[in-house]
């Protein structure tokens, strides 16, 4: 009987001689490497190139942190969430996604989604003509949610918010630092905000006539990161990319306002509202700085970064061993007549982070004890996830969600990870399949 876990973070010698090399360096808080892999990682979402050298015109359009659910809060903050506003979420994903717009003091308002999940991917997307119907004056953001690392339709929400353009009051400034950017940035956008949780989804793309700075000249492969007008990665270490913990934020250009200051803002509000970090504070004569608002302690590390730079290295050879993994699964799952993500369209070409499936004809109860079954035969799998509403923290109540709990009660999240050799995907096909015939 094989073993086969079902998320093991792939670290190789690179990552290790790098992270060693960054101990012995003396600089292990946020320093030179944490800003070289801004630099790449803003690259790499504009070009979906990691080899770039010349990076300068990539400055200030990544901020790394601590963990994707700092990103995402701080993107609310960036926007001016807060206490009286809605944000609306998908009631099909993890808790980050709403506790985020939570912690700014803003109601949450959830979306059913599709029934069965987008028509041609399987997805668990919202229902848009619900999510045009709870639009109002209160909106202020919409959490779109690439689960999966399938990329949402962005080309419709961007048409749906442009047609309730006429709801959405801005917000006006308070005279703070960052109510002054944030009013600015409400202001310029014109139209309820598009948030991108894309924590599963770094490397994705999607073919689109619509992102968050416009209509195109004509449809174009963007990357996640260059959709929405914010956009939240994590690299937490089940991640198809990782830094052991940590997350990114980043942003599309906002007419009259300069990158470099809404990167500021992100650099206060992840360091205490410390105006000079501590690479900053080097320099001769640079001891003295000032702090500008109480805020938070999220930035990302050295040795997290030096982790980041060399799992970029080698993250386009990720995406395709997982996608030689995930033709395997189509197939074996295609024999059985079990329903499976479609990671690869015409339109849309997946970060393959998960393999979901639903299998027909069983209830919530039959669908654990198949998660038991595989189990004792060595094969690790999940269920991603409990709709949101299900959860304590959210009312433990999905009734009014019934999609969801739908696409939830026979879902199945196979093992996809880049240390599964061929026998171990073959391994796990075999016990799916001995599995499923049983019940």
């Amino acid at each position: 009987m094989r073993v086969i876990p079902f998320s093991p973070p792939d670290i190789s010698e690179l990552e290790i001689t790098e992270v060693a090399e960054t101990l012995r360096s003396g600089w292990i808080t946020t320093g030179p490497k944490t800003k070289d892999l801004e630099k790449r990682l803003a690259a790499y979402i504009d070009t979906g190139r990691t080899d770039l050298i010349d990076l300068d015109e990539y400055e200030n359009r990544v901020v790394c942190l601590n963990s994707a659910t700092a990103a995402e809060e701080l993107n609310m903050r960036v926007l001016g969430i807060k206490e009286g506003n809605e944000v609306i979420v998908p009631a099909y994903t993890y808790t980050a996604s709403a506790s985020a717009a939570i912690h700014c003091g803003a109601a949450v308002k959830f979306i059913d989604i599709q029934k069965d999940g987008d028509n041609v991917t399987h997805a668990p997307e919202m229902d848009y003509e619900a999510l045009e119907a709870a639009i109002s004056s209160n909106t202020k953001a919409i959490i779109m949610v690439d689960l999966g690392g399938i990329v949402c339709d962005y080309d419709r929400v961007f048409e749906i918010v442009e047609r309730k353009a006429n709801l959405f009051r801005p917000l006006e400034s308070d005279g703070t630092l960052l109510g002054d950017l944030s009013s600015r940035i409400q202001y310029a956008i014109g139209r309820v905000p598009i948030v991108a949780d894309c924590a599963h989804s770094l490397g994705a793309s999607r073919i689109v006539y619509r992102t968050g700075s416009g209509t195109l000249e004509k449809k174009e492969r963007k990357y996640c990161g260059s959709i929405a007008d914010f956009t939240a990665f994590s690299f937490h270490a089940v991640k198809n990319f990782t830094t052991a913990e940590g997350g990114a934020s980043t942003w599309l250009n906002i007419p009259g306002i300069a990158d470099a200051e809404i990167y500021h803002a992100f650099q206060l509000m992840s360091l205490h509202g410390q105006n000079k970090d501590a690479l900053a504070k080097t320099k001769i004569g640079a001891w003295e700085y000032d702090i500008i608002g109480p805020w938070y302690k999220c930035n990302m590390t050295d040795i997290m970064a030096a982790i980041g730079l060399r799992q970029l290295d080698r993250y386009k050879g990720l995406l395709f061993r997982r996608e030689e993994i995930i033709k395997k699964y189509d197939k074996t799952c295609d024999e059985l007549g079990i329903t499976h993500l479609v990671h690869h369209t015409e339109v849309m070409d997946s970060s393959n982070h998960l393999y979901f499936i639903r299998v027909p004809g069983v209830n919530e109860e039959t669908r654990n004890r198949i998660i038991e079954a595989m189990a004792e035969k060595g094969v690790t799998t999940n269920v991603h996830y409990k709709p949101l509403p299900m959860m304590t923290a959210y009312g433990a109540d999905c009734s009014a969600y019934p999609n969801s709990y739908d696409y939830y009660h026979n879902l199945i999240t196979l093992p996809l990870h880049t240390l599964l050799s061929d026998e171990d995907v073959e391994y796990v096909c075999e016990i799916l399949r001995n599995v499923i015939e049983d019940y």
